[in-house]
């Protein structure tokens, strides 16, 4: 398994992010589409790792994909991680953090905007931070 700055034992990330947290990104999971918190967020500011806090998306690269969960066109250079994912038959590009290895969603080449990138995140893996 790979080691990452930022090292807690499964038992110390349960104890800190509670079940639900937890189980998106620890275990990989996804919370319904349209529930999260910052899907329809727009505040200028930053959206960090929630689970060990580090800067992950800027609000200016946040648009709204309509597909339910919090979407981005670039991330911070250096701090995600990507790695091939061919679970449920499909052929996709999970997000991680680069700090903690934490579950953040997926990215797609399918975005509207110059970068043609859409990070697709759940909002239970991210918090904000007001600039």
């Amino acid at each position: 398994m790979k080691q990452y700055p930022v090292h807690k034992t499964e038992e110390e990330w349960l104890d800190q992010l509670g079940p639900d947290r937890y189980r998106i990104l620890r275990e990989k999971g996804t919370e319904r589409p349209f529930t999260g918190t910052y899907n329809m967020h727009a505040e200028k500011g930053s959206y960090t790792c929630g689970a060990c806090h580090i800067k992950l998306f800027e609000s200016d690269t946040k648009f709204d994909s309509g597909c339910g969960w919090p979407s981005f066109d670039k991330a911070i250079p250096g701090a995600i991680e990507y790695v091939r994912d061919t679970t449920l038959g499909m052929i996709r590009t999970e997000i991680l953090c680069a700090n903690c290895g934490s579950h953040l969603g997926h990215v797609f080449d399918d975005g509207p905007t110059q970068t043609g990138q859409r990070y697709c995140v759940n909002s239970a893996s991210i918090d904000f931070e007001n600039k």
